[in-house]
């Protein structure tokens, strides 16, 4: 293997019950990094490179989690998009009864989806009536954890139903690198540092996601109309992928 690939690893969080002591501090340390990492500052600014002049009204979050970072960016853009039909996707069921009832206190509803993300994407193959559709489709730290033929079929899934994606991940430099083992520093637990180290080696580089997307939606996939592709850096830790259907708005 180049020793400039992506080397994917298990992440222990991904496999520990979600009521188990370790994993529910290690969600509690994911807010902290999402604030070390300007997580909300990244995605404000990526939603401003959108070009659709209407705000969205029905918006999808891969690998939701406990949906912390998605609350604070709802309080933080709810006055230009109100009203907002969210979805939150992840494969645990992880969304309290006061995080949803925050999300509403801003005007947005909210649906909590339980499904492995590689069923939904399969999905795409019912009716197109039957598959539900979305204005936007965000993903934070959630990509990387797929290898070359999971991410493809993530990738389709998404672009058959969605307008528009915004991904921020890991990015793999030297950088992250010594952040992921200096993170310890947060006072972070073993489950976090663990998987800071493991997320950077499977995380994005160059233009690796947008060859990705281009591979998965071919001129074979449902992936209707052209679209607009962006991929760079947000220093000092992410990586940031933007694709959104040209026209759609």
């Amino acid at each position: 293997m180049n020793a400039n690939s992506r080397k994917l690893e298990p992440e222990l969080l991904d496999e520990l019950p979600p009521d188990e002591p370790r994993a529910i501090q290690s969600r509690l340390d994911l807010q902290r990094v999402h604030r070390v990492m300007r997580s909300l500052a990244i995605l404000q600014r990526l939603v401003a490179r959108l070009h659709g002049k209407t705000a969205p009204r029905r918006i999808l979050e891969l690998g939701a989690g406990d949906g912390s970072l998605l609350l604070r960016f709802a309080r933080a853009q709810h006055v230009d998009w109100p009203e907002v039909e969210l979805t939150l996707l992840d494969r645990q069921s992880l969304i309290s009864t006061e995080t949803i009832e925050a999300f509403r206190t801003v005007g947005w509803t909210v649906h909590c989806l339980t499904i492995d993300v590689l069923a939904w994407s399969r999905e795409v193959n019912k009716p197109a009536s039957a598959v539900p559709r979305y204005d936007l489709c965000l993903a934070s730290l959630f990509l990387h954890h797929f290898d070359a033929a999971d991410l493809a079929l993530l990738l389709r899934g998404v672009a058959a139903r969605s307008d528009a994606l915004i991904a921020c991940e890991p990015r793999r430099d030297w950088i992250a690198k010594i952040g992921s083992h200096l993170i310890g520093l947060l006072g972070v637990n073993a489950v976090t540092r663990g998987d800071a180290v493991k997320s950077v080696a499977a995380g994005f580089r160059g233009m690796e996601l947008t060859q990705a997307w281009r591979d998965a939606n071919g001129p074979s996939s449902r992936a209707r109309g052209n679209w607009q592709l962006e991929e760079f850096a947000a220093r000092p830790f992410t990586h940031c992928f933007v694709a959104e259907r040209r026209h759609a708005h």
